[in-house]
């Protein structure tokens, strides 16, 4: 059997038939298959068309409500809040989109808070779009809980990513900061697991709190955070923001995002938008042209979401390869 190279188009219609297929409505299908073909874009393979057949399990399993209807509403002006109904996270940030740009462009700073969700996909990918319309995005996302605390060995929190992308004042963004508050995303783990390959020291424990290279003990056990009770700090605030503030799950009362067990996750996710405008004018673009300039131009340096520019552009001219046993999997998914 051989691989199959595909082309955005492709990939993003292959991922759109398989969620449908699976019962996911046009408006949850269409939204996840964008993020698809974005992740494998960007060379993101642990979140692209590796995800499909997960999603469509989850569709028939009922851990993803393909046929919800976000449903938006305004507390106050800068504040929106959209309830996914346990359908997919980005059909959901998409309903609220339009209000919340507007807002952030009306008030100067307003936050889109997303409940009853399941996971978004590349969070970077938010935080850019908001940097496109030349607004500042800071966004948070929590997921089932992963990672214990430091000194513990029952996982609290989840991977909990933070992103923050800044406008470029072009229609782009200049830089895209994505990390998750663990050593390494746990889909990473999952591929590794998938492919048999072992998983470097520091980043997982196995169940009995001890370090493991195995893939497996480390999904039955806990994820580490990076840098310590620094990282573990990082995720308990994207825990506060995507779901105290959002009102969607702790990771401790989130069903697992893998397998078919346990009902919708119901987690959260929470996006601020900040005008640059409305305090700084352009004052905000030449400081951030000069700070940037300070890392490029020393050899061998790269501004944060670089690599992921770089793949981009080879990939939409050389395509993404699918290697027979996924493209299996997605076919009877």
């Amino acid at each position: 059997m051989t691989d199959t190279i595909l082309t955005l188009d492709q990939v993003e219609d292959l991922a759109h038939q398989t969620l449908a297929r699976a019962g996911a409505s046009e408006e949850q299908s269409a939204a996840v298959a964008r993020s698809t073909r974005l992740a494998e874009r960007d060379g993101i393979r642990s979140h692209g068309l590796m995800y499909v057949p997960i999603y469509a399990e989850h569709l028939r399993c009922g851990k993803v409500l393909g046929t919800a209807t976000p449903v938006v509403s305004r507390s106050r002006a800068s504040a929106i809040q959209v309830d996914a109904a346990h359908g997919f996270a980005h059909a959901a940030i998409d309903a609220g989109w339009q209000d919340f740009v507007a807002a952030v462009r009306g008030q100067g700073v307003a936050a889109m808070a997303v409940s009853r969700s399941y996971n978004c996909g590349v969070l970077g990918h938010h935080a850019e779009r908001l940097a496109e319309s030349g607004l500042v995005g800071l966004c948070h996302t929590n997921a089932p809980a992963s990672m214990a605390p430091i000194g513990g060995s029952r996982p609290v929190i989840g991977t909990n990513p933070f992103a923050l992308a800044v406008p470029d004042g072009s229609g782009g963004a200049r830089l895209v900061i994505d990390q998750s508050a663990s050593a390494i995303a746990k889909s990473e783990i999952i591929l590794r697991a998938r492919k048999g390959e072992v998983i470097e020291r520091g980043w997982a424990l196995d169940a009995d709190g001890h370090p493991t290279e195995d893939a497996e003990a480390a999904l039955a056990g806990s994820m580490l955070p990076a840098g310590g009770q620094k990282g573990f700090g990082m995720g308990l605030m994207v825990e506060i923001f995507a779901a105290a503030l959002s009102g969607g799950n702790l990771g401790i009362e989130a069903s697992p995002f893998s397998g078919p067990k346990g009902g919708p996750p119901g987690t959260g996710q929470f996006f601020i938008g900040v005008d640059p405008v409305a305090f700084s004018g352009d004052g905000f673009h030449t400081a951030i042209l000069r700070l940037t300039s300070a890392i490029t131009d020393q050899t061998g340096a790269r501004l944060p979401g670089a690599r992921r520019v770089a793949n981009r552009k080879r990939i939409e001219m050389e395509g993404v390869q699918v290697d027979a046993a996924l493209m299996d999997r997605i076919k009877t998914a």
